[in-house]
């Protein structure tokens, strides 16, 4: 889930971005601290959205940048379990695949890519025996997110599904719309 944050936060601005205005080196050292850096309770940080406050600076002997007490908002990316996400089939292994969801790389486990026996080629696909569908890499993909473990960037980790009702790849999703059948009451 994509959010913004109000954050508070004592900012070091370096001596190399003093040249600019105030405003600007906050911002810059702000970006350069956060952007990219996942947390554990606030999820990835991606980019800053508005600095709100600048209190006083504060200059602490035998450093040379000054310290600022900003307010600031910062969006940031955070899957929950149960949500439904968007993305494309980035990579296809021997185990499942890799979907591109936003940021951050989830993978569908080969488990839960169909409700039906499925089979790995070794030209990079995941095929269904019985509807003969197939997942591969390039697919744009609508999957529930299953299992969540960011504890840091490196070794981060999302679970999607593709084994519910509406979810799958869109070529399965457009295929499910245009066989079902319109039955009247009479």
């Amino acid at each position: 889930m994509y959010q913004v944050l109000t954050l508070k936060s004592r900012i070091r601005v370096p001596p190399n971005l003093f040249g600019a205005k105030i405003e600007e080196s906050v911002e810059q050292a702000i970006s350069d601290n956060y952007a990219g850096v996942l947390d554990s309770k606030h999820g990835l940080f991606l980019s800053l959205v508005s600095v709100e406050s600048i209190g006083d600076g504060v200059i602490i002997p035998g450093d040379g940048a000054i310290y600022y007490d900003c307010n600031f908002k910062l969006l940031s990316y955070n899957p929950v379990v149960q949500e439904l996400v968007e993305g494309e089939v980035t990579e296809i292994t021997d185990f499942g695949a890799f979907a591109k969801i936003g940021p951050i790389e989830g993978l569908i486990h080969m488990s839960q890519i169909m409700d039906e026996f499925v089979s790995y080629s070794k030209s990079g696909s995941w095929s269904g025996k019985d509807s003969k569908r197939s997942l591969k890499s390039g697919d744009k993909i609508k999957a529930r997110v299953i299992a969540v473990s960011m504890k840091n960037l490196q070794t981060a980790k999302i679970g999607l599904t593709l084994r519910q009702p509406g979810l799958g790849a869109q070529s399965w999703l457009k295929k499910t719309k245009k066989t079902k059948k319109v039955v009247k009451a009479e």
